[in-house]
């Protein structure tokens, strides 16, 4: 078993990640640039070391980083998910150090981070995916000449890319004329590539991803799906597991391809296999080689601790479950609150905490780095905090997130917990049969009020009045 793990990230995931190895024994190593001198994950960590002033390059240091981990002790590192947790030569500094990295092989990265190669894998593996492009398109003409091929809309996409950058749809060849040298620019910026790829835009699709957990031992299941189809420009809101919406026959199907996927590219620890649903159509989309931000969901309903399972298949061990050990029970949401203001554009809400109050009571779990106090800093993401919650069925789950958003204060910025209360009191969402187009096609619920309850007001003054004389 690990002995000693550095986590190369900050925030939520990487007070996750701290929590984790203290369950299990395992001595954690934070790392922070200066705007994270205070954050949490550097708080409750056995150890923490400064990356220097720059809020962005320590983290993205690969060789520092690794090597921080030899001086430290470390046997161990986990990237958590963005930075460098899909970064292939990441995984193989890491091996050329003796370091075990806690995600899969760089060569299984390098695959299924190309979106090209991981068609080509997947199409020989028998999962079925988009038409669209077999390599990285040469120019803009090939582009056009596929595109008439196959219909619009199609989707022009960074073969690098995530994360909702480096995509465009396209309805015309105009659009697509347009487009193809925008998304070269902002992929070759983003990325490092300008290398694109072109599919058929499938339309208003039901966004459904399955987690995959696959050990050294050639094994692997499948902890069921989630919904991820509440998302505004690609950027997921509200995650639901499981989904509201696939039959059994569906659910089954799309966790056996998820695992066929698994296995055929050779994979372990825990990776996520995305799919694109429209009818009985289910396509492959991209596969996540990392932990996710809304595993939280599937650790609701399946019992299973992703991250303690990460860092024991990372250690050489076995699952500690086959397939016929997993099930589901009950609905599980996760709200996404990001610092931003719904009703401008989501325009980030960058700075202090004043008042911070987790909710709680029965089926509600919250994770974060935020604290009363807390000022987030302006270079990073714009989500403060993760909150899930739990319940046996479909109508009490979402009760219970609008109480538990109702409960929930965090003052000092803008969130987005209001516009999420409104989408829970609308009835196609409480229908539980909805799609990507949701947010778009709603524009009327961001007409929320923000005006406060007279109780809400007082907290406030009483807060501001007790940080002054704290002063």
């Amino acid at each position: 078993m690990l002995k000693k793990i550095l986590i190369a990230n900050r925030g939520e995931i990487a007070v996750r990640i701290v929590r984790a190895c203290a369950e299990m024994g395992i001595r954690s190593v934070a790392i922070f640039t200066e705007p994270d001198r205070h954050a949490l994950h550097v708080k409750r960590a056995d150890e923490a070391y400064s990356m220097g002033e720059d809020p962005l390059a320590g983290y993205l240091d690969a060789r520092r980083i690794v090597n921080l981990a030899v001086e430290t002790g470390c046997d161990a590192i986990h990237p958590g998910y963005g930075f460098l947790s899909e970064n292939s030569e990441f995984a193989r500094i890491c091996q050329e150090r003796g370091i075990t990295f806690i995600g899969p092989k760089a060569d299984v990265i390098a695959k299924m981070g190309d979106k090209t190669q991981a068609r080509k894998s997947m199409i020989a593996a028998g999962v079925p995916v988009t038409p669209g492009s077999e390599d990285n398109l040469a120019d803009i003409e090939e582009a056009v000449v596929l595109a008439n091929s196959i219909g619009y809309p199609v989707m022009l996409k960074a073969t690098s890319g995530g994360g909702g950058r480096g995509i465009r749809r396209c309805d015309s060849e105009q659009e697509l004329r347009d487009q193809y040298p925008r998304v070269i620019s902002e992929a070759t910026k983003a990325f490092g590539s300008a290398e694109v790829f072109l599919e058929k835009c499938i339309v208003d699709p039901k966004h459904i991803e399955v987690q995959i957990l696959a050990d050294s031992q050639g094994d692997a299941i499948h902890l069921y799906e989630r919904d991820c189809s509440i998302q505004r420009r690609n950027q997921k809101l509200i995650e639901i597991a499981p989904s509201p919406q696939l039959t059994p026959e569906q659910r089954s199907y799309v966790g056996e391809l998820a695992v066929k996927a698994a296995k055929a590219v050779g994979y372990e620890n825990a990776g996520t296999v995305e799919f694109l649903v429209t009818g009985n159509d289910i396509y492959f989309m991209e596969m996540n080689t990392r932990v996710q931000v809304e595993h939280t969901i599937t650790e609701q309903i399946t019992g299973v601790d992703i991250v303690r399972e990460q860092i024991r298949v990372a250690s050489g061990l076995p699952l500690s479950y086959r397939q016929e050990d997993i099930s589901f029970r009950g609905y599980a949401l996760q709200f996404r609150i990001n610092a931003e203001d719904p009703k401008n554009n989501f325009l980030p809400s960058f700075g202090r905490i004043t008042r911070y109050y987790a909710p709680g009571g029965p089926g509600v779990r919250t994770d974060t780095a935020i604290y009363t106090g807390y000022t987030i800093p302006p270079y990073f993401d714009s989500m403060c905090l993760k909150l899930v919650v739990w319940a046996l069925n479909w109508e009490d789950a979402l009760d219970r997130g609008a109480r538990a958003l109702a409960d929930m204060r965090v003052q000092g910025v803008k969130t987005t917990a209001n516009y999420y209360q409104e989408i829970l009191k609308n009835d196609e969402f409480r229908s539980g049969f909805f799609n990507t187009s949701f947010v778009p096609n709603h524009p009327e619920l961001l007409n929320y009020s923000d005006k406060r309850a007279p109780s809400e007001i007082a907290l406030a003054i009483a807060a501001a009045i007790a940080a002054h004389a704290a002063v």
